[in-house]
């Protein structure tokens, strides 16, 4: 019964249990040497996932080095999931002018 009470309780704050799987989140596509949709705001908790479609090779990396994909060839993909609100600025080692930024923020 307490262990009903406090999943009740968890689930009545907006958390989620332990052991959640994260909430899929946008794709951002990497196209012509730019990122399709740069600027996303998700939840915490949310996956982001970068696609490449680029002849060349791009990397999605944190401007603060929170999350730094290996090199992405074409048609390969970077999945990084935010669970703390912030601002995340984000580029492409190879290319510096290719950023972007994810914004996560609690609440709707």
């Amino acid at each position: 019964m307490r262990g009903l009470l406090a999943l009740l309780a968890l689930l009545l704050v907006g958390a989620a249990p332990a052991g959640a799987q994260p909430e899929t989140g946008p794709r951002i596509e990497i196209k012509a040497h730019a990122f399709g949709t740069p600027d996303v705001t998700v939840r915490p908790g949310t996956t982001v996932t970068w696609v490449n479609h680029d002849d060349d090779v791009h990397t999605v990396t944190s401007t603060t080095d929170v999350f730094k994909s290996p090199g992405l060839d074409t048609d390969e993909s970077y999945s990084y999931t935010f669970t703390t609100p912030g601002t995340y600025t984000y580029f492409c080692t190879l290319h510096p002018l290719m950023t972007g930024k994810v914004v996560v923020r609690s609440g709707s």
